[in-house]
């Protein structure tokens, strides 16, 4: 399979990769587990290697400090890790939404396994919605991921999306970090990740607030201009580097060529302008493909532009 996306299952709308299991509203977790390959364990086996000299023809010996991960269905290798490395199982990401889903209103909408395995997710409406200027909706939800190949921290993330256009954007006002991180040094405890994430109307509403804040915002020419070449700088390097390219393409997007970019709330706003990054970077974003785009978006470095793009609008209204 050439993209990155070995299992999945989902509720609604067809995936853009055309790929995944379509489940019925409302299934339960163990359905979910089923239908989007998220039914094997995560095992683990000590590092062996062979010494192959004329002194000793092949004994094999434990590395112990070392161990490697792999599937208990297929045996497949995941990857090597430390001793220390405390290991989040498939079932552990969809039970974290047990409760939210069967008391609380949750729907889970796609839940998947990445790179054979060794990323693993799952996304759930919590149900809040907003309409701001013109009827532009937003949605919430929670993301939780984890990987076990060193790549990625097990994560919960609030995240808004916007109907129009898809895109997806971190909650993260006031203070908050936009994600909380487990490393795998520590026990994963789903309770206390809950409570540390905030899942509430007050952290919802807040920030809908200020995305209303952001429409009644308008933004000139120069505004825009400086706006994209604040978020497009990479500013790590010795001499700045200016994207010019994707900052053309996302002025484009925020100019009319977006997504509900001729909607009241985008048109010629700050919102407009946060908006036409998110779609650059979620739908436009140059990638192998619509799977590492994803992935990115996500977890990487277009998750890193999206959060720069928030920062910069909110300096608009501060």
């Amino acid at each position: 399979m050439s993209h990155m996306i070995e299992t999945m299952g989902y509720v609604g709308a067809k995936p853009w990769h055309g790929l995944g299991a379509e489940l019925s509203s409302c299934e339960p977790i163990e359905v979910w587990a089923q239908q989007a390959g998220m039914d094997w364990k995560i095992c683990e086996t000590p590092v062996c290697f062979s010494s192959l000299t004329q002194a000793d023809s092949g004994t094999m010996h434990q590395f112990l400090e070392n161990k490697v991960l792999y599937r208990s269905d297929t045996k497949a290798a995941l990857s090597v890790v430390g001793q220390r490395y405390k290991v989040v199982q498939p079932s552990e990401i969809l039970e974290f939404y047990r409760d939210l889903t069967e008391q609380s209103g949750f729907e889970l909408e796609t839940a998947g396994v990445l790179r054979g395995g060794r990323k693993i997710w799952a996304l759930a409406r919590t149900g809040q919605s907003t309409a701001i200027k013109g009827g532009d909706i937003s949605n919430g939800y929670v993301l939780l991921a984890t990987a076990c190949d060193g790549t990625l921290a097990t994560t919960a993330q609030f995240t808004s999306v916007r109907v129009v256009c898809n895109n997806t954007l971190a909650v993260a006002l006031g203070g908050r970090e936009k994600a909380i991180k487990v490393p795998h040094r520590t026990d994963f405890d789903p309770v206390a990740v809950k409570r540390q994430l905030g899942i509430s109307v007050s952290a919802w509403d807040k920030f809908m607030y200020t995305m209303k804040g952001l429409s009644e915002r308008k933004v000139s020419d120069a505004d825009a201009s400086r706006f994209l070449r604040q978020v497009y700088s990479d500013e790590s390097k010795e001499i700045p580097v200016f994207n010019e390219r994707a900052a053309a393409a996302t002025k484009l997007l925020f100019d009319g060529a977006g997504r509900g970019a001729e909607m009241q709330s985008s048109k010629s706003t700050a919102f407009g302008l946060l908006n036409s990054v998110t779609e650059f970077v979620d739908h436009m974003r140059r990638a192998r493909g619509a799977d590492y785009r994803l992935e990115s978006a996500w977890f990487g470095q277009g998750a890193l532009l999206k959060q720069k793009a928030l920062e910069q609008s909110l300096a608009m209204i501060a």
